[in-house]
Parts: C-alpha cells; sequence; structure tokens
C-alpha cells in the first residue's frame, strides 16, 4: 500500500428485505476474515420469516472482521462486517435503510477460529529394505478376502507380526446409510407461519394506513396473445414453452417506462423514481403465505429469459434459497390469481412501493370484434393500484391502455 494512503473501510449492514422486516438471524458466513469478496458474491445467510435469504456483498475488497456471530438476531441496519477497499478502490460505507437508527454499541468482533487438529493415523513403519514382513497364513488369506492393505498394518504379534485379529480390527467399516433430513415438528411450521402472517399484517397496516389508494381496471381481450403462444409453443420443447405471465410481466414493464410515477418508491415523505423496472412477483409459498421477489430489468429481457428468470424465481422462493437483492430492489409488485380462478384482484400497494398491477383468470366473454360483428373471446382483467400521492387515475388510465396495446402485439415485445 503507498505510504500515506487511507484504505477505505466500509460497513456491511443487515439488509432491509421488505417493510415487513425488522431483524433476521444469522445462519453462517459463507466469509471469514482476510478473504476478499467481489461486489455481488453472497457472504452470508439470514433467516427471516420468508426463510432463509442469501446475502450478498454491495462493495470489493477484503474481508476485515466479523461483529456478530451464528445464531444471533441482528437488527436491520446493525454493522454485520467491516470490508476495507481494494489498493486504489476506496469505497463507501452503504447507508442504513432510512427507517431504522444505527446500532449504538460496538459489536463485538469474531476472531477466525482455527481449523481442528487432524488425528493422527496409526501407521506401519516402513519395513527396512530386503527386510520381510512377518505376516501369519490366516492373516494374509483374511486380508485378500477383505481388501486389507497388509503394508499399512502394524503387527501386533511377536516381533511385530501381523496376526489374523490385525486384519479383522483393519477392516473398513461400512459406510452409513444417508439419513432421511427431520421432518419439522409441525409446532415449529406453526411458529413461523404465525410470524410471517404477523409480518404481512405489518405491512398491509401500514399500506392502508399511510398509502391513499386508488384503483383501475380494464377488460383485455388475449385471444390474439394466446394463440401466438400456442404457435410459438410448438416448436418449442416442453421445458421451453412460454407460459402467459411472460408477456403480461413483460408488458407491464415497458408500460411503466412510459409511466415513471409508477416505477419507484415512497421514501422520507417524498417519491424517488427508478430508472429500471425490476418487477416483483407475488408468490404463494407451500403452507401458506406470500413473499414478492424481483426479476431485475425485466423490461429489457426477452420473453425466453424472462420465462427462465420466472420459473428460477418461483423454485427458489419455494425451496427457500433467494438473494437479498431480489426482495429489497423491487420497484412495483404484480400478483395475479388467475389459477385461483378469480376474475378480479385489487391488490394492495407494498410499501414502499407505488404501485401494484393485479390480473385474473382468463375467460370467454362475448367481444364485438370489427365488421360489426360479436366473437366469444378470451379476456383478462387487469386492475392497477396507485399511490395518488405521486401519481392519479388519468395517468393511472393511461398506463392501462397502454399495457392493452402492448399485448395485442406479443410479437414485438
Amino acid at each position: 500500500m503507498p505510504a500515506g494512503w487511507c484504505a477505505a473501510m466500509a460497513e456491511f449492514r443487515m439488509p432491509s428485505l421488505g417493510a415487513d422486516m425488522e431483524a433476521g438471524t444469522l445462519v453462517e458466513w459463507r466469509v471469514a476474515p482476510g478473504e476478499s469478496v467481489t461486489r455481488g458474491d453472497i457472504i452470508a445467510v439470514v433467516e427471516t420469516q420468508k426463510g432463509a435469504i442469501e446475502i450478498e456483498v454491495f462493495e470489493t475488497g477484503t474481508v476485515r472482521d466479523l461483529a456478530v456471530e451464528p445464531g444471533q438476531k441482528v437488527p436491520v441496519g446493525t454493522v454485520m462486517a467491516r470490508i476495507e477497499a481494494a489498493a486504489g478502490k476506496p469505497v463507501a460505507a452503504p447507508a442504513a435503510p432510512a427507517a431504522v437508527a444505527a446500532v449504538a454499541a460496538e459489536p463485538r468482533l469474531i476472531a477466525p477460529k482455527p481449523p481442528p487438529p487432524r488425528p493422527a493415523l496409526a501407521v506401519a513403519p516402513p519395513a527396512p529394505i530386503g527386510a520381510r514382513r512377518l505376516i501369519s497364513p490366516a492373516a494374509r488369506k483374511r486380508a485378500a478376502e477383505l481388501g486389507v492393505d497388509l503394508d499399512a498394518l502394524a503387527g501386533s504379534g511377536p516381533k511385530g507380526v501381523v496376526t489374523l485379529a490385525d486384519v479383522e480390527a483393519a477392516k473398513a467399516p461400512p459406510p452409513p446409510k444417508p439419513l432421511a433430513p427431520p421432518a419439522k415438528p409441525a409446532a415449529a411450521d406453526q411458529a413461523r407461519m404465525a410470524a410471517m402472517r404477523r409480518a404481512i399484517a405489518a405491512a398491509m397496516t401500514r399500506s392502508k394506513r399511510e398509502i391513499p389508494h386508488f384503483y383501475l381496471a380494464t377488460t383485455i381481450d388475449l385471444t390474439g396473445l394466446l394463440t401466438w403462444l400456442e404457435q410459438a409453443n410448438r416448436e418449442r420443447g416442453v421445458d421451453q414453452r412460454l407460459l402467459y405471465a411472460a408477456p403480461l410481466i413483460k408488458a407491464v414493464a415497458v408500460a411503466l417506462k412510459k409511466f415513471p410515477e409508477l416505477n419507484g418508491v415512497w421514501i422520507e415523505d417524498r417519491f424517488e423514481p427508478r430508472a429500471s423496472v425490476h418487477a416483483g412477483i407475488a408468490i404463494s409459498l407451500r403452507g401458506g403465505g406470500l413473499i414478492a421477489p424481483a426479476i431485475h430489468d425485466a423490461d429489457t429481457l426477452d420473453l425466453d429469459n424472462l420465462m427462465r428468470g420466472f420459473r428460477d424465481l418461483v423454485g427458489r422462493a419455494r425451496a427457500g434459497g433467494l438473494k437479498s437483492s431480489e426482495l429489497s430492489d423491487s420497484t412495483v409488485t404484480i400478483t395475479s390469481l388467475g389459477d385461483q380462478g378469480v376474475e378480479t384482484v385489487f391488490p394492495v400497494i407494498y410499501p414502499p412501493q407505488v404501485a401494484m398491477v393485479g390480473f385474473g383468470s382468463i375467460v370467454e366473454r362475448p367481444w364485438a370484434i370489427p365488421g360489426p360483428a360479436l366473437a366469444v373471446r378470451r379476456v383478462i382483467t387487469a386492475t392497477l393500484a396507485a399511490d395518488h400521492r405521486v401519481s392519479d387515475g388519468h395517468r393511472g388510465a393511461l398506463f392501462l391502455r397502454a399495457l392493452d396495446g402492448l399485448l395485442q402485439k406479443p410479437e414485438e415485445l
């Protein structure tokens, strides 16, 4: 390090993984003091009401110390580690979430644990060159049957003779049968679900108390889109086929680029628009509960990559393998209850976001088409819940109209 140059030290803090999170429990560190990390690396796993979340680092440098031990419950904003920037690349410490006060007490540092000593192995001393090992005939025969290496045995008989008992003792025990993971007690599952419901209740209560919602709905003809999907899927393998969720998500993301007042967050009494559209997808969890991780930059992905991202996100959300950025970066949330047979959903905005888009089930309805004529078409109801502090019904209506127009040209998405 050049003389007089002071390395910048960043504080890695417990991130906020949603408006309903107050603290998390550190499950494990994936790094140790002295290790180098790169922005985006997974360095810890934290247990929240939403499950185990992999936490990413947002600095590049060297881990200097860890301030929290596994098993410890950590409030949002608490310093968990300190990272020294790479030489010549000083970094600024990320600010703690605005709604959370920094922890005043100096955290206790954890010294790296030395590796446990390896147990010494009893190995026969090498025989002198030309010396003949003393092995009983019965021991030699049994060793051949069991596949035991006689050169590795130290004889216990007179003058170091390898006996039958030595061979039997050296027989490797059969590998243990893999144990099935213990099932979680029903009481633990109920406690986790109760904690999740409390967190959801707190976030939704805050939403309805602080956010002046307004709602709009429109019915969109999806016949052309569904026909286009059916034709496109004929040329694809089963694992590459597109679900209609992909064009719905893409159309919402593209439409939001034209209406930036619906894509962002409300923090400290002001609206902060976001340049990128990170679409949070409401996913129901097995056993109950909801989570809404984000597909990053959804407006820039083609339908194939968006579909892969959607499948991956749903799988990891239900298996408990989400990353922290997927829970903290959403700029808007999309929900659909179409698979439950619900025709219309009026969502509650997830703070600090300012909008949420909902889709119901696809149903057949009589529909006027150019001609004039009347036909049976497959339609869907799209709804918008928006924050009246940031937008209004006029802009919301234009957004839904733009969404409708995009869905009429799926080949351009």
